[in-house]
């Protein structure tokens, strides 16, 4: 075993780490920690981390993935809610990777409400995403820090699928959509059962955002697009003209927008590209 590989986490450390805290993962939190060192560098390489990144990990938990990205990148700021794990995290670091403890910084809060962080501006996103808040977590970050040029997440696998959707599949939906206003979405990868502690009972799927070079040109707000998108999925069965008729303020007035951007009101919210949303926003009454 090489020095390198030392400093990871193996699944020995982990619950030895969790024991020490008196740490029970909880499922309220979605807490699932990554016990095997291969996944964690394998994250890390598929995040195509470099050099001279600077990199903001959410729920870093006991920092599994967060000594990996040390390793790799310039530098790190974890963004950790739990009050037990964020007071033990900086610790460590400090005794597993003594010589890159001056390039890491925690920020003790809830992900959701961070509006800055410390250091230069984060160039890439890469988090082991807890369950429940995935898709709420990531969208709030990429809207706050237009400095992420790329993003790696572990998800749950379904919500995996439905990020990186397409128009005209059966999981592609709202947060398809409003991952593909900021970015370039794909599937990256899928990672089993066994690499985590307590296992969870799905599986989990790698994603990569790669932010667009140039925001999509509207004349609409993200709000205003957001809102249409929100609509047309509210009531997934109904065609536009009556999805969006509460939006619009009437059927009638929900017609002439979508006609106007040369959609048709008898499709529905699955068939249309970010773009299409984008147009209809563009043209409300």
């Amino acid at each position: 075993m090489s020095t390198a590989d030392q400093s990871l986490l193996g699944p020995a450390d982990i619950r030895e780490l969790a024991a020490a805290l008196g740490v029970r993962p909880t499922k309220q939190r979605g807490q699932n920690f990554v016990i095997d060192a291969n996944t964690v560098r394998r994250i890390v390489r598929t995040a195509g981390v470099r050099p001279d990144d600077v990199v903001v990990e959410v729920g870093p938990g006991l920092g599994s993935l967060t000594l990996a990205l040390l390793e790799a990148a310039d530098r790190v700021t974890a963004v950790e809610i739990d009050d037990v794990l964020a007071s033990a995290l900086p610790a460590t670091i400090a005794a597993r990777m003594p010589t890159r403890a001056d390039r890491f910084s925690l920020v003790h809060s809830d992900a959701m409400r961070v509006t800055e962080l410390p250091g230069p501006p984060p160039t890439a996103l890469v988090a082991n995403l807890p369950y429940n808040v995935a898709v709420p977590v990531l969208l709030h970050m990429l809207e706050t820090f237009p400095s992420i040029e790329r993003t790696l997440v572990m998800v749950q696998a379904e919500v995996a699928d439905r990020l990186a959707a397409g128009p005209g599949s059966k999981v592609y939906g709202v947060p398809s959509v409003k991952a593909a206003w900021y970015a370039e979405v794909k599937r990256a990868g899928s990672i089993g059962r066994n690499v985590f502690w307590p296992a969870p009972n799905v599986d989990s799927g790698l994603v990569s955002l790669v932010r667009r070079a140039e925001p999509l040109k509207t004349t609409a707000s993200r709000a205003e697009v957001f809102a249409v998108v929100d609509a047309a999925f509210a009531q997934r069965r109904k065609t536009l003209r009556a999805a969006l008729a509460g939006w619009a303020g009437s059927a009638a007035a929900a017609e002439a927008a979508l006609v106007a951007a040369g959609v048709s009101p008898q499709a529905r919210g699955e068939a249309l590209s970010v773009e299409e949303f984008v147009a209809i926003a563009e043209h409300k009454a």
